[in-house]
């Protein structure tokens, strides 16, 4: 059986060596750099606008620094592999200094904003958030640069479900797919039957049932091996152990609901409220992660998750204390990978096609001789 516990954390593929097997061969990039630019920024704005028509949001500024007391940096997940940038800024000649940190996504920052702007249930926010995670292995989709569109949206108690969950998923979805039929229509040439367009549906599945399909797999292969029967699907329940003893992946105790049970389609129980989109990329030949999201911890279940992540100590920050004590409001939330998702839909083979980052030289040179020109 292959190691299920390597594969719960520290995305990328591992080594150059893989990924220079992997890359595709014979690349030609449908689009030169110059209308690469100006489709970037096109379909951004088009799947900004329809996020916010489809789910009642509005923009909002999101911080690319907070402070380390706040509790509000995203953790991403919970065996602390992956840790902020930090730094310390002395102010006033050390004398009233602060210790920051860059942002590694908006999760629970935008949770506050929603009590902040005193918005209702139905009503939300999304925001063009850029981040910086330093313990990524930069491949072809992981990069220290992250940039999302972050979104959240109060919601009330009934509709803490999967019910509600799969009807925002789909309005998601509907985004998406209206977004590579835009592109479609403004650049012609995307229209490459190489390339298939995205499903009209997503497959909804719970990592239990897939685990069930595949039992001696780990994670990843579990995600690449469904991907070849459903080539776009939402995996339902991140962070619970399965029936192998192990999460599908690791999940951060303190935003995403993965303890609440849920029924399966068979009858069986389940437990979470959140997911991950995935779909199969036919340019890399791999499985491609857009988004991940989740109804959000109540008072309960973050008491329980922190208990079962041994991270109670938590508790005592504002976040924290602000979900225990009812004053954040209950809230749905995700975040939709910007360069992930372009890098899809203009049917690119390296996120540095579709973002201005650093990559090790090394990385540089295998593009260059696959004929994949990354942005410096």
């Amino acid at each position: 059986m292959l190691d299920k516990k390597a594969d719960l954390a520290g995305p990328g593929i591992g080594s150059y060596e893989e990924i220079e097997r992997i890359l595709p061969a014979n690349y030609n990039s449908l689009l030169s750099k110059r209308d690469s630019q100006v489709a970037i920024y096109e379909i951004k704005q088009f799947i900004e606008k329809n996020l916010c028509k489809e789910l009642n949001l509005m923009m909002v500024e999101v911080p690319l620094i907070v402070d380390n007391e706040s509790g509000v940096n995203d953790m991403l997940d919970r065996d602390g592999s992956r840790t902020p940038v930090g730094f310390h800024i002395s102010n006033d000649r050390g004398l009233n200094p602060v210790d920051a940190q860059v942002v590694q996504a908006a999760t629970k920052w935008k949770r506050v904003a929603l009590k902040e702007f005193e918005l209702q249930p139905g009503e939300g926010i999304n925001t063009d958030m850029r981040a910086v995670r330093k313990d990524y292995f930069l491949d072809h989709d992981h990069s220290s640069y992250v940039d999302q569109w972050d979104w959240e949206k109060v919601i009330t108690p009934e509709d803490r479900n999967l019910h509600y969950l799969k009807m925002t998923v789909r309005k998601i979805w509907k985004v998406l797919r209206d977004a590579e039929l835009f592109a479609q229509e403004r650049f012609p040439i995307l229209k490459d039957p190489r390339f298939p367009n995205l499903p009209d549906e997503l497959v909804f599945l719970h990592a239990e049932e897939i685990l069930d399909m595949f039992p001696d797999l780990p994670r990843k292969q579990r995600e690449t091996a469904i991907l070849q029967k459903y080539p776009a699907i939402f995996i339902i329940g991140i962070g619970w152990p399965l029936a192998d003893g192990y999460p599908h992946e690791n999940r951060a105790a303190d935003y995403d609901d993965w303890v609440t049970e849920t029924k399966m389609p068979d009858g069986r129980t389940g437990h979470g409220i959140n997911g991950d989109i995935l779909v199969w990329n036919h340019v890399t030949k791999r499985r491609h992660e857009l988004s991940s999201m989740g109804i959000r911890v109540n008072a309960e279940t973050l008491k329980t998750q922190l208990e079962l992540s041994n991270q109670m100590e938590l508790l005592g920050t504002p976040y924290h204390s602000g979900i225990i004590n009812n004053i954040l409001p209950l809230s749905i939330g995700g975040g939709i990978g910007q360069s992930r998702t372009l890098m899809l839909l203009l049917r690119k083979a390296h996120l540095g096609e579709v973002s201005v980052t650093v990559w090790p030289r090394k990385l540089k040179e295998i593009c260059v001789a696959k004929n994949i020109h990354v942005l410096e």
